[in-house]
């Protein structure tokens, strides 16, 4: 009942980890414009995602378009897309391996070993999506601090760090926490049916007496 909770507690953080991955993904919020110094345009906010840019006018209006070029993008954002595409196809993978593997689900042909074995593949994928998330994140979010400080960047293009990036983090934790509840419960997976009983002893056959009680007759008729 205990291993049962807790695999839908890991298959719970990692639906949530696969669903904010897909979201940070497609999300424009990666780098947001900063209101600094003389920047005082107010109306106006600029957001650049791995896959479009957009322009948001007082709340109001908002435009975005997609990227012309690739090699357009910054060295962070580019190999931002490839991993976050990658991390995104093994947090779904994973998902997939732990609702298969889970306690509750039942698969007639599949042994209990198997089941074990499933869940451990589905926690490390997991484990391993969120590490794969976990650093174009951390990367671009370092880029934009860097570039914040620096007194060589106009002011103009200094961007803070938007809600992508905070959405990513949560993501990545969640991800990691479920990998890490399959890993552990994947040695729960045994069959508790054999545990349950013992093997069944086969009776004499008929007519013929039980060979501890015949060797106890025998002594017996030796000393009569």
């Amino acid at each position: 009942m205990g291993a049962g909770a807790l695999q839908a507690a890991g298959l719970l953080a990692g639906g949530v980890g696969a669903v904010g991955t897909f979201a940070v993904t497609a999300m424009p919020q990666w780098r947001v414009s900063a209101f600094i110094e003389h920047n005082i345009i107010v109306f106006e906010t600029i957001w650049e995602g791995l896959w479009m840019h957009c322009i948001r006018q007082a709340n109001i209006r908002m435009q975005c378009k997609a990227y012309d070029s690739v090699l357009a993008l910054s060295p962070d954002l580019q190999a931002s897309r490839g991993l976050m595409c990658a991390g995104s196809g093994l947090s779904l993978l994973a998902l997939v391996l732990a609702t298969v593997g889970m306690r509750c689900t039942r698969c007639p042909q599949r042994p209990w070993q198997a089941k074990g074995c499933i869940l451990l593949a589905a926690g490390l994928l997991f484990v391993l999506s969120g590490l794969v998330e976990l650093v174009p994140v951390c990367w671009v979010a370092n880029s934009i601090i860097s570039d914040f400080y620096n007194p060589l960047v106009n002011v103009a293009q200094k961007r803070e760090l938007g809600e992508a990036l905070y959405l990513g983090w949560v993501a990545s934790f969640c991800l990691v926490a479920a990998g890490s509840v399959f890993c552990c419960s994947s040695r729960c997976s045994e069959d508790p049916r054999s545990y349950r009983y013992s093997s069944p002893t086969h009776p004499p056959p008929h007519g013929q007496r039980p060979h501890s009680r015949t060797e106890g007759s025998y002594s017996k008729s030796q000393y009569v």
